[in-house]
């Protein structure tokens, strides 16, 4: 099942849905961000990369993070009452920050943070889909298929870029017995399970019409774009040289991110 959406689209969704989306994306990430810095301020300090960051410089004081990261939790917690008469979203609010809050602890004992890292950030389209069509998911739990297909996509997408990212610390965390595909596996082969996880990415994107019908050519242009802009992310970084994995990190998931964003409105917008 699903629902087309045409140029009055925005008339049949309440501002408060669009705010609470809003605020509870910027909490969630502040909340789980601010925790992150918390619980790695000592692995950070022994870094050379990370030794620089607020907590480990003395810029910013524990008790001033936590209470951040604190307020941070308790507005996303109240910013789900902007769903009511839906209920679900206060309900698994406190479940969904304790899963974010999760991954900071991760690497400490498994490789598989990065994909934990993912899943947290795929949570959204559920989350957001299940915020504002709750009662629907319910009666039919099938409708579900679209957030998970676009899930799917954003979890195998960030791992990816992920273990990228991590590529950096390789040194630091074996000498610190932390646990990432880098640290287990050698840079060349978690360089490979990166390419891997973004191959499922393109492919998670292009089912998304198959369960979603309402995408079209436009959608299907922009998936070719994130496809071509993943292979010139992985032509930057090598076994050999990672002097550019900020700029594949940074610079080309933040146009593929807005990118696809904007493409995919577009194409709903005039379908």
């Amino acid at each position: 099942m699903y629902v087309p959406l045409s140029f009055d689209w925005l008339s049949e969704v309440l501002w408060r849905e669009i705010c609470g989306i809003l605020l509870c994306m910027i909490f969630a990430r502040s909340a789980a961000m601010a925790f992150n810095r918390l619980a790695d301020r000592r692995l950070d300090a022994t870094n050379p990369r990370t030794a620089t960051r607020h907590l480990p410089a003395g810029i910013l004081t524990t008790a001033q993070v936590t209470l951040f990261a604190a307020a941070c939790g308790l507005a996303f917690i109240a910013s789900t009452l902007l769903f009511l008469p839906n209920r679900l979203p206060l309900h698994l609010s406190v479940p969904v920050l304790l899963f974010l809050f999760g991954y900071s602890y991760a690497k400490r004992f498994t490789a598989l943070a990065h994909f934990w890292l993912g899943a947290a950030l795929a949570i959204s389209p559920v989350a957001a889909w299940i915020a504002i069509r709750g009662e629907i998911v319910l009666e039919q739990p099938n409708d579900l298929l679209p957030p998970l297909v676009l899930g799917g996509a954003v979890l195998a997408w960030v791992a990816g870029f992920d273990i990228l990212y991590a590529c950096q610390d390789f040194d630091h965390d074996r000498a610190a017995g932390l646990h990432s595909v880098p640290a287990r596996l050698g840079i060349p082969a978690a360089l490979r399970l990166a390419a891997a996880c973004h191959l499922v990415t393109i492919v998670m994107l292009a089912c998304l019409p198959v369960v979603y019908p309402p995408f079209g050519w436009i959608y299907g242009a922009g998936v070719v774009a994130v496809a071509c802009l993943l292979v010139y992310e992985h032509a930057l970084v090598r076994p050999d040289d990672l002097a550019r994995v900020n700029t594949a990190f940074f610079n080309v998931n933040a146009v593929i991110s807005l990118g696809l964003l904007a493409v995919g409105t577009i194409d709903l917008w005039f379908s």
